[in-house]
Order: structure tokens, then sequence, then C-alpha cells
């Protein structure tokens, strides 16, 4: 049940993130400080998420790259004044609709 949760939560932040950057580029996001700033909690809020998830289950479902999200967080918590914003792009216009679909894939089985 927790992890159910858990997953819940993320994909609710990871789906702001998409909502607030639709139709929006580069530079948009960059020239505007609330994006930046709502983006950045969403994703540092997905990275704590992701280590509350049971090692057990994080190993059962290796696909979804539980580190790496955890990771980001502590990317953007110890050093948020030096956050890579082209890093912070890319992942929410790369890498993010993939991982919805891989925790709602994941979050129909549990």
């Amino acid at each position: 049940m927790k992890n159910k949760v858990i997953v819940e939560k993320i994909l609710r932040y990871a789906q702001k993130v998409l909502a607030y950057t639709k139709n929006t580029d580069y530079d948009e996001f960059t020239s505007n400080s609330i994006l930046i700033e709502a983006c950045v909690f969403n994703l540092s809020q997905i990275g704590e998420l992701a280590n509350k998830i049971d090692k057990s289950f994080e190993k059962s479902n290796s696909h979804i790259p539980w580190r790496m999200l955890y990771g980001l967080r502590n990317k953007i918590v110890h050093d948020y004044e030096g956050v890579n914003l082209t890093l912070i792009w890319e992942i929410v216009k790369s890498d993010l609709q993939d991982l919805i679909e891989q925790l709602n894939n994941l979050y129909e089985t549990l």
C-alpha cells in the first residue's frame, strides 16, 4: 500500500511539471523564474519520494530509475543556486513522459 501511494504521488508531481511546461520552449522556461521554481520543486519532491520506496520494491521494479530520481533531488537540494537548467529542461522534455508511462503501467499492477 505504501509503495502504491508513493507511485501515485510521483505521478502527480510529474504530471504537474508537464502541465506547467506544455507549449513552452527552453527560452520561455529559462526566463520564467516562477516556472523554473515550480518545476525544480516538483522534481525534488519526486526524488524525495523515490527514496522512500521499499528496497525490495525498488529491486523488483528496477526498470524505474529510482536512484537517478533521488540523485537529481540531491543535486537540486544541495546546489540549488547551481541547478543546471539545461539538464532540468532535458529531463522535462525527454524523460518525464517516459517515466509517467512506466509508473502508470506499474501503478495498474499494484
